[in-house]
């Protein structure tokens, strides 16, 4: 994406009507970006023109809260709120079934138990265990689950703090003097996230750093590592719901 201007934006800018308009036509490009990268990852009766609907309501709602005083770029601010309207937009929707969440949820609890008991990444034998299943009912499981874990690593999803509901991997990727009013606990969490991710188990890590970081698709991840594509979404799913049973447990210590 190339530089957008405005990065500041002032109180007077923010109540002009011109300068509005050319905000919202100059970071257009932005919105429909960050949708679509989303989308890639929704199953196909999911509208991108909703998303990118929602990403204009949120990039309003930038415009109209955004406080140069607390020294944040305007388009990282913009980026949040964009980012965060349409995974509001998505959870209007309730796309994915309660039944399916919760069975996620199952796993992601049988990971914590296991890992915080065994100190290591536990293999599919010993969380099928864990949770009373044979390897094969597991697997499906798995299967079952990948669609929880396609925004996952967008949107741990449990309360509404700044801290929560950041993209998991913008912690390892940004400099935390953009967010200064959470500089102690964004350093903080950002070595975490990045010690969960080094943690994994070496494909997991591989999956989560080519679809995450290289931006690949699920089939190019396929062609790269020589797996099918169903493989590469099964390794997916479990590196996700591992990440997010340690995040989880993170940001329950943070805010509690």
């Amino acid at each position: 994406m190339q530089d957008i201007a405005f990065p500041d934006l002032t109180e007077e800018q923010k109540l002009n009507p011109k300068i509005r308009a050319r905000v919202i036509n100059e970071f257009s490009p932005l919105i429909k970006y960050i949708a679509s990268r989303i989308a890639i990852r929704l199953p196909p009766h999911i509208d991108l023109n909703d998303l990118i609907n929602a990403g204009v309501i949120g990039l309003i709602d930038a415009i109209e809260k955004f406080d140069a005083s607390k020294q944040i770029k305007f388009k990282t601010y913009a980026e949040f709120r964009i980012r965060g309207a349409i995974l509001d937009e998505l959870r209007s929707m309730d796309w994915v079934p309660r039944s399916v969440r919760q069975k996620a949820r199952r796993v992601e609890d049988a990971y914590s138990r296991l890992e915080y008991s065994l100190g290591r990444p536990a293999s599919d034998e010993e969380v099928a265990c864990e949770m009373n299943v044979d390897i094969d009912s597991f697997h499906k499981l798995l299967s079952e689950t990948a669609s929880v874990s396609l925004l996952s690593l967008d949107d741990l999803g449990e309360d509404d703090s700044d801290l929560s509901r950041r993209n998991l991997l913008e912690y390892v990727l940004q400099d935390e003097k953009d967010w200064p009013s959470h500089k102690i606990r964004f350093a903080e969490i950002r070595d975490m996230v990045a010690k969960s991710i080094q943690s994994l188990p070496e494909k997991e890590r591989m999956v989560i750093s080519l679809y995450y970081y290289d931006e690949l698709t699920m089939k190019e991840i396929g062609h790269v590592l020589k797996f099918t594509e169903s493989r590469v979404s099964q390794i997916h799913t479990k590196a996700v719901l591992r990440l997010r049973s340690k995040m989880q447990k993170i940001f329950k210590e943070i805010n509690s």
